[in-house]
């Protein structure tokens, strides 16, 4: 990759005084987990989201939800954090990251070490009985999920559902205002993996901006905001991110 974008990318996290991070399903990909909405490959290609991941889809029919599901959890429960992950967690560590702001449920920023991270789409940690509204440890639940079954409630014999933000249900609202505090603090927002499609979460950048904020987006394909941003970096972000953490480090000895 050219290496003048990379010490572009560093000198913009040194000057700037609050850097938070914003990341899409292109950072987990090289973890194993499939993407949503990449041409040729995403999920959404082969499924109709409102078909088997919308909350009415869920409601009317769990047992055809968590048949679409197993695979993507099976291949969660099994995956790692990778490198830009890992890159992250070390910028927290140095102080030049705040909070990261993700719309991955997959949990890899705290296996990787993270702190500070904000799950917009929720998280696959806890569930939710749909019947009497109880919250429970999801981890277990996945054994039943893995086995072919729907998972129900010890309380009730409800079915239970993951604590991920479906297709017509609202975002964790304490959790985004969190986030587009964070945005708006920022004079500096970090995208990484996303193409910046899924609304609200697609605003959260346009926040950091309309306060004077500048944008370094790494992403392999185009953005609504490439045009606007200070530096776009159209690589691996397994290569960039590391690569940028060195140029930080090298700068700091």
């Amino acid at each position: 990759m050219p290496s003048e974008m990379i010490r572009r990318a560093a000198a913009l996290l040194r000057e700037a005084r609050y850097v938070v991070a914003l990341t899409g399903a292109g950072i987990s990909v090289p973890s194993g987990i499939p993407d949503f909405r990449s041409p040729g490959s995403g999920l959404w290609e082969r499924y109709d989201p409102f078909e088997v991941a919308s909350l009415d889809a869920f409601l009317a029919n769990p047992h055809r939800f968590y048949d679409w599901i197993r695979p993507l959890a099976e291949k969660a429960r099994h995956a790692q954090p990778n490198p830009a992950h890992e890159a992250l967690a070390r910028l927290q560590a140095m102080g030049r990251l705040h909070e990261i702001i993700t719309q991955n449920i997959d949990g890899l920023h705290e296996a990787a070490g993270s702190r500070e991270v904000l799950h917009v789409h929720g998280h696959t940690r806890t569930a939710t009985c749909t019947r009497c509204h109880t919250r429970m440890e999801a981890e277990p639940l996945w054994d039943v999920v893995l086995a072919g079954e729907v998972p129900r409630c010890h309380r009730c014999e409800g079915v239970v559902k993951p604590d991920v933000v479906l297709f017509g249900e609202l975002l964790p609202l304490d959790v985004f205002e969190k986030a587009r505090h964070a945005a708006e603090r920022a004079d500096l927002m970090l995208v990484v993996g996303s193409s910046l499609e899924v609304f609200p979460v697609a605003e959260l950048p346009r926040l950091t901006l309309a306060q004077g904020g500048r944008l370094i987006i790494v992403n392999k394909g185009p953005t609504a905001l490439d045009a606007h941003a200070s530096l776009k970096i159209e690589e691996d972000v397994v290569e960039v991110l590391p690569a940028i953490v060195s140029e930080l480090s090298a700068y700091s000895m």
